[in-house]
């Protein structure tokens, strides 16, 4: 069974459950889960977890995001995008200068109102559903931010621009919001999502070229390990009389555990193996010999064979570390 996060291409038509769906048979496996919705007429990165992986999803999903969209000025449409009926066309009196005023204005937090063509829900309704109904329900303005606006070409009405985004933003919402700061009106007309954290979408694979990988042997290199998704974190190893309560999923004890990290200086790698500790090439130290004090900093912990085990994050008061999120040996989490 594999295990980790895919970089997947989802092409235009696909719902994202689609996509895990094809994936369950192609990878013959059904714990399989998306990081976040996209349009099934948008395209581009879909990072997709596997196995224990599926525990990332909701980190994921908080990630920040890039798009490249399209925005058609001039028409707009119940769904704010191209495919939607069509309620308003009026023309376009701004100039390229004025345009870009109003696009490069929405840089920075806004209060955006979620479309009504989307997958939330209100009282246990999903919006979509309601709208399909014929019926416009009150929704709740959403802080969104919008990390930066690159416009990369302005050949009116048609405005190509790359929007570095907060989760929960919807791209197709901004291009209306745009129209409606410009008073003409505005949908959008393609999307491509090109990047989700750490995933580009240069290194995405569509489900054919998954497929082939899997025949091949060659998919397994193109898995990200859960590790590998907290590379940033320091490191802190469990002493083998700890291992079997730090498998069972308990909090440690700061005697408990030691840290490997470049910035503690202490135990030689050789003077680690001599206690028991299968740690190469790092030097640790106990913790509770190494003046940690800053409380609610996350660590990478494994246990005393160097298996990761999760994020712990340490709890000062109680002089321990919490479990945050497990991803067990034998999914025992």
């Amino acid at each position: 069974m594999y295990e980790g996060i895919l970089n997947v291409y989802k092409e235009r038509g696909f719902t994202s459950h689609d996509v895990v769906a094809k994936l369950r048979g192609i990878l013959q496996m059904k714990k399989i889960g998306h990081t976040g919705t996209l349009d099934p007429d948008a395209e581009g990165v879909l990072p997709v977890c596997l196995g224990k992986a599926t525990r990332l999803c909701d980190l994921l999903t908080d990630e920040g995001k890039t798009y490249r969209a399209e925005m058609l000025l001039g028409v707009e449409t119940d769904t704010q995008d191209i495919g939607g009926r069509v309620l308003r066309q009026a023309a376009v009196t701004a100039d390229e200068a004025q345009v870009r005023s109003a696009v490069l204005g929405f840089a920075g937090e806004y209060d955006q109102i979620p479309p009504m063509y989307s997958a939330l829900k209100i009282d246990g309704k999903k919006l979509y559903e309601l709208a399909r109904q014929g019926k416009v329900v009150e929704r709740a303005p959403r802080r969104v931010i919008i990390h930066g606006i690159e416009i990369e070409s302005a050949e009116l009405p048609r405005v190509t621009m790359t929007v570095h985004c907060s989760k929960g933003t919807y791209i197709r919402t901004l291009c209306h919001d745009i129209g409606q700061k410009l008073g003409c009106g505005a949908c959008m007309e393609s999307l491509l999502r090109v990047r989700v954290g750490r995933f580009p979408v240069e290194e995405s694979l569509r489900l054919s070229q998954i497929e082939a990988l899997r025949d091949s042997g060659g998919l397994a290199a193109r898995i990200v390990p859960i590790e590998a998704m907290f590379s940033g974190y320091p490191k802190a190893y469990v002493l083998p009389e700890a291992d079997r309560p730090a498998h069972n999923g308990n909090p440690l004890g700061t005697g408990q555990v030691r840290l490997a990290n470049g910035a503690f200086s202490g135990m030689r790698t050789e003077d680690a193996a001599e206690s028991g500790m299968a740690i190469s090439g790092e030097r640790v130290i106990p913790a509770e010999e190494s003046g940690i004090s800053e409380d609610g900093r996350e660590y990478c912990v494994y246990d005393s064979a160097g298996i990761f085990l999760g994020i712990y994050v340490y709890e000062r008061s109680k002089d321990r570390f919490r479990p945050r999120k497990l991803f067990l040996p034998e999914d025992r989490g």
